[in-house]
């Protein structure tokens, strides 16, 4: 398993964004853009993949515990800090929930098909009638007996 892999975990497991794990790098003094740590997570065969290094993921398991567990002076409760986390997240779109479903407004919303009348017909369609005119594979109609 690569640095690569155990970094993609960590930011999986504990729902973190790219600006999170900046912030965390940078309490143990490490500075490192968001554009970068996105190279960590792409494909190893993406050309813009760079490999995360043993300094990095070192820097980032310090600066995660005091993240999670604070300083010796400041101690903090990981659970609270990961709730915290949690209920501080944005939701994907500006719009309310209504029923945990998005509320869409009515122009884009999805239109309503009305049902075509039926129609009675007077005398019953044959096989002839509704096959009549089909050509199969080898070019022949297909006569009824």
């Amino acid at each position: 398993m690569t640095n690569n892999d155990i970094l993609k975990k960590l930011r999986v497991a504990l729902q973190l964004r790219d600006d999170q794990i900046v912030e965390i790098l940078n309490l143990v003094d490490f500075r490192i853009s968001k554009g970068e740590i996105g190279n960590f997570f792409r494909n190893e065969d993406h050309p813009k993949y760079v490999e995360c290094q043993n300094q990095i993921l070192r820097n980032f398991l310090n600066g995660l515990v005091i993240y999670l567990r604070g300083t010796k002076e400041n101690p903090k409760n990981p659970k609270e800090v990961l709730a915290a986390v949690a209920a501080s997240k944005k939701p994907l779109t500006d719009k309310p929930l209504v029923n945990n479903k998005i509320k869409t407004d009515k122009k884009y919303s999805k239109p309503t098909v009305k049902p075509v009348p039926k129609t009675k017909t007077t005398t019953p369609l044959t096989q002839k009638d509704i096959m009549g005119n089909v050509k199969f594979n080898n070019g022949k109609t297909k006569e009824n007996n």
